[in-house]
């Protein structure tokens, strides 16, 4: 089964600061792999440069077999490259469902040339888009919200939103970075069964996290990072007996 997201001897730095020391990885269809380690190991920084915040210096990229060398943020994101954020970015001046509905693959109030000449159809994906959303915030037990300043929630379910709206982008792959941050309770259960029913469902799905509880009961495997490299992979259980890990991560 090929890949859907490949990265091969990717390279990054700033300065004298390495951020990714020749990562190659590849995640499939269905599986949420998981990346650990320290703060300062790399892992927002590998978002990073998936998503196209900032560019490799060097290696390649590839989604389901096409390389994503040299595109904006804009096209990686239409390629189907969704991702949460660990302080979560949403719009605070608008409503939940506002927030959600700028956020398909393909927006169409973006376009003046449809503004301007093709207004019907502008209004028709808005319609979809308020469809989806909605269907999306139910499954998140939000829908009731949907009308509500997005400050207006508290912190476990604004990152539910997060979420939601990164769903909005059906694309194949969907990067968390660090989604279960400040969340507990009922929030941490959704959490948990909507990052589960997305990798059912076909999805290629990477999670940086700390928390271990979260990372044992949705990956099966995952890999280790510290200083910019891929110290150790595997599956979660031998990554959890790993002296190194224990050492660099634990500090035991």
């Amino acid at each position: 089964m090929s890949a859907v997201l490949h990265l091969e001897g990717v390279f990054k730095h700033f300065g004298g600061i390495v951020v990714a020391d020749d990562i190659t990885l590849e995640i499939e269809r269905g599986q949420i792999l998981g990346l650990i380690g320290p703060n300062g190991a790399g892992k927002t920084s590998l978002f990073n440069i998936v998503t196209g915040v900032v560019p490799a210096d060097a290696g390649d990229i590839r989604v389901n077999g096409v390389s994503i060398a040299g595109k904006g943020i804009h096209e990686r994101a239409r390629m189907g490259i969704a991702r949460t954020w660990q302080n979560m970015r949403l719009f605070r001046t608008m409503t939940v469902l506002e927030n959600m509905v700028v956020a398909p693959r393909e927006y169409a109030g973006e376009s003046m040339v449809r503004l301007c000449f093709r207004p019907g159809a502008v209004r028709r994906a808005d319609e979809q888009a308020c469809e989806q959303a909605l269907a999306i915030l139910e499954r998140m037990q939000l829908e009731r919200l949907a009308d509500n300043a997005v400050t207006d929630l508290p912190y476990g379910q604004q990152k539910l939103v997060g979420l939601a709206r990164a769903l909005m982008n059906d694309g194949p792959c969907l990067l968390l970075d660090e989604p279960m941050a400040g969340v507990e309770g009922h929030a941490y259960e959704t959490m948990k069964a909507v990052v589960r029913q997305e990798a059912q469902a076909g999805r290629a799905v990477c999670v940086v996290e700390h928390n271990i509880s979260f990372i044992k009961d949705l990956c099966t495997s995952a890999v280790f990072m510290s200083a910019g490299r891929i110290l150790e992979r595997g599956q979660i259980a031998d990554l959890l007996a790993s002296k190194t890990l224990a050492e660099l991560y634990f500090g035991t």
